[in-house]
């Protein structure tokens, strides 16, 4: 311990002052949420709405795939509008025309342009002025207010219902026909609409900007960035470049040269004989790459429905498998085998650690443990079908059906299962952890490995900190809690250790170097990466000081992937170490590719909509799912299918991989990936930025816009990059099935 008290230390400081803000800030954001009132009424008292209709409507929302379709606050999904951009301009338009006939009587597009500004500026005062009275928890509003809701309501009203008069503009949202069959709950869906608008045009009492921090972009009420936005986007880029410097001189001055041990005559973890709950492991390997399989085959058909809306080459199938359907078992399939590949590298380590023996009930443990994950997955697969087609009676919804909430999308049961599962993997590594741990000698790798294995066990629990009707900024700090901090702070963490401890053990770098390279890692993972979980809450509800956190700790989380270049290649030049490192050729191959794309995915596209200044005209544009699919597939993804490789090669301890079905799987799934990138997700971003700019978020994501030519064009040559990495992801998958099932190569 002594010689690496300094790095504990280190990172014991880090993780006291990171989750000190976060809570802290956490606080903030309970106190501060923008309030759903318990009236809405006119100021001649007719009442409008109450705290419970408007969530009514929030579940009347997660009931149709809430983020699954649209997006609320900028967070969802990308064909439909963002309901709450959309929502508000088309009520600010409607109140623009009624007083245009009011005071002139005359549409507002004939009047003069001093008249439309006069209109203008009593709109900005109408909007921006906060009329909620916290002593009688009233929101007060005009009756010319309340005239341009009841017009907006019944638009959306006809827009979830299927009124032949929308039929196209339903197609264009890759909506299916009567989405929200009950008029009953269509109508308390609007008010929920409402409430977010009203929540992103009305200044917080004391401040001069909304509750969203004056997003979205609408110049109509002079939603602009904020004076702290563009303070605190320099500064976070300051901070990067300071934090890359520093980096580059610790690398320089601090770095020891690595002891490197002699290399093993045969590859030391073959010297184990398997374990019955390692040759059990098959089964998880199977169960990975049929979910990679089956989503990315999901991820082509739900991206042509950008295209067609409501067809499939012309066969309408929307009714059946809508686009919210498809949206949500891409993206869970996607966190199923990616969070099974990761159990199965920890099962396999575990008898190693425990000195190449199971602990007693090990193999039955983790029979258990793959059939309760196989029964979470349909279970929750089955009851997203069931809440969306509307079958499943609106009440069970949540908690058997679809929560709404783009990442955590299963039902809460299935949700619950989840979790016992991932506990039940941390009682399985830890009975395998203990007794090494009482044994004499350095356990510092393997402390920091138990660390990272319990994080992952306990912190998937933060998802049952909010409920169905949790107000939106509340349920969207816990939100992320389990997707960037669980997933992209703990999972990295993992991650690390895990590959460290493996090239440990099989003699190819020292103790001390893997010991120390891990705890200095770990420590700069969770320097940015824990209060870096602001950067999502820039626009949800929350206040200046979140924005600030967030975007001056998320800076950080860019630096230390500057050094992953260098990393990639020292893991790709272990290979050349050892004759046998050349049966795990391909295994080390991903994991160079993992640093490439967390470099490029998590790093460059990252930090690209990370700075307030930035996220402010993109969130809710296709430069997110840039990010999106380079960081969870390139770096989760990769790392995911390089830990499957690496325990199929030892648990068939005869296999040799197919080379033709290699190469074509792992250079047809990153050039895949880049033409995704390149020919179509990040142009239509880029473009649409240019859109939010000039005109507003609500005009970027319009129909209008999402539909003309050149998008549909760009949308269209998607479709190569995808057949590109389906093929890739098939050979893969062949090549895990041909391993576990017995064929040899």
């Amino acid at each position: 311990m002594s010689e690496y008290r300094k790095l504990w230390w280190l990172l014991i400081a880090i993780l006291i002052v990171t989750f000190s803000l976060l809570g802290y800030f956490g606080r903030e954001v309970y106190r501060q949420a923008p309030p759903i009132p318990a009236e809405v009424i006119t100021d001649t008292g007719k009442r409008l709405m109450t705290n419970d209709s408007i969530l009514d409507g929030q579940t009347a929302w997660q009931s149709v795939g809430g983020m699954q379709l649209g997006s609320i606050w900028g967070h969802g999904a990308y064909q439909a509008p963002d309901w709450t951009a959309d929502w508000l301009h088309r009520e600010l338009q409607q109140w623009l025309e009624l007083a245009a006939r009011d005071e002139y009587q005359q549409p507002y597009a004939e009047l003069s342009a001093a008249q439309q500004h006069q209109l203008q500026f009593a709109l900005k005062q109408a909007y921006r002025t906060n009329t909620y009275n916290p002593d009688t928890q009233q929101l007060l509003v005009s009756e010319r207010r309340a005239q341009a809701i009841a017009h907006t309501a019944d638009y959306y009203s006809r827009l979830f219902s299927d009124a032949p008069e929308l039929q196209g503009t339903r197609e264009s949202y890759a909506m299916k026909e009567n989405t929200l069959p009950s008029p009953e709950r269509r109508a308390r869906l609007a008010e929920f609409f409402f409430w977010t608008a009203w929540a992103a045009a009305t200044e917080r009492p004391g401040a001069d900007v909304t509750y969203t921090n004056n997003w979205p972009h609408e110049p109509l009420i002079d939603n602009r960035p904020s004076a702290e936005n563009i303070l605190w986007s320099i500064i976070s880029i300051v901070l990067l470049i300071a934090g890359v410097g520093g980096l580059i001189w610790a690398w320089a001055f601090l770095r020891k040269e690595e002891d490197v041990p002699p290399v093993p005559a045969t590859d030391p973890i073959t010297s184990f004989a398997l374990t019955p709950s390692q040759k059990a492991l098959g089964k998880y390997l199977f169960l990975v790459v049929a979910l990679f399989s089956f989503q990315v085959l999901l991820g082509g058909f739900t991206a042509h429905y950008t295209i067609e809306g409501q067809q499939f080459y012309g066969i309408d199938v929307s009714q059946y498998f809508p686009y919210s359907l498809t949206r949500t078992w891409h993206i869970q399939s996607a966190l199923f085998w990616i969070a099974t590949g990761f159990l199965a590298a920890g099962l396999f380590l575990a008898p190693i650690i425990n000195g190449g023996k199971d602990p007693r009930f090990q193999k039955l443990g983790v029979d258990i443990l793959f059939w309760a994950l196989v029964a979470v997955v349909v279970g929750s697969f089955i009851g997203n079908y069931l809440a969306i087609a509307h079958i499943m009676p609106a009440e069970w919804n949540f908690w058997l059906g679809h929560q709404g909430y783009e990442y955590v999308d299963l039902g809460r049961v299935w949700q619950i299962g989840k979790f016992t599962g991932i506990v039940l993997w941390l009682v399985l590594m830890l009975r395998g952890i203990a007794s090494a741990l009482r044994q004499p000698g350095d356990k510092n790798l393997l402390a920091l490995l138990t660390a990272s294995v319990v994080a992952i066990g306990l912190f998937y629990g933060a998802g049952f900190f909010y409920g169905e009707r949790t107000v939106l900024s509340v349920m969207e700090y816990w939100r992320w809690w389990v997707v960037h901090l669980w997933v992209e702070g703990f999972f990295e963490v993992f991650a690390t250790t895990a590959l460290a401890f493996i090239f440990y053990n099989m003699g190819l770098v020292s103790r001390t170097h893997a010991t120390a390279a891990s705890l200095a890692s770990a420590s700069l993972f969770m320097l940015g990466g824990i209060p870096g979980t602001f950067h999502h809450l820039y626009f949800s509800g929350t206040t200046t000081p979140v924005m600030a956190v967030g975007a001056t700790f998320s800076a950080l989380e860019v630096v230390p992937l500057v050094v992953l270049g260098y990393e990639a290649w020292e893991n790709w030049r272990l290979k050349q170490r050892a004759a046998w490192m050349n049966n795990i050729k391909w295994p080390l191959l991903f994991f160079v590719a993992v640093a490439f794309w967390n470099m490029l995915g998590a790093g460059v596209f990252g930090f690209m909509i990370n700075p307030p200044i930035s996220l402010y005209y993109v969130q809710g544009l296709n430069t997110t799912p840039v990010h999106a699919h380079a960081a969870l597939f390139g770096v989760y993804g990769f790392l995911a299918l390089g830990f499957t490789l690496l325990v199929l090669r030892y648990i068939r301890p005869t296999l040799v991989f197919d080379e033709r079905l290699m190469k074509t799987g792992f250079w047809w799934l990153n050039a895949g990936l880049v033409l995704m990138i390149a020919t179509s997700l990040l142009p239509i971003g880029l473009i649409q930025l240019h859109a939010s700019v000039a005109e507003g978020l609500w005009y970027a994501r319009s129909e209008e816009f999402m539909q003309q030519d050149l998008l549909e064009t760009l949308r269209w040559i998607r479709t190569f990059g995808d057949v590109v990495f389906i093929v890739g992801a098939l050979a893969v998958a062949w090549q895990v099935v041909k391993g576990v099932f017995g064929q040899r190569a």
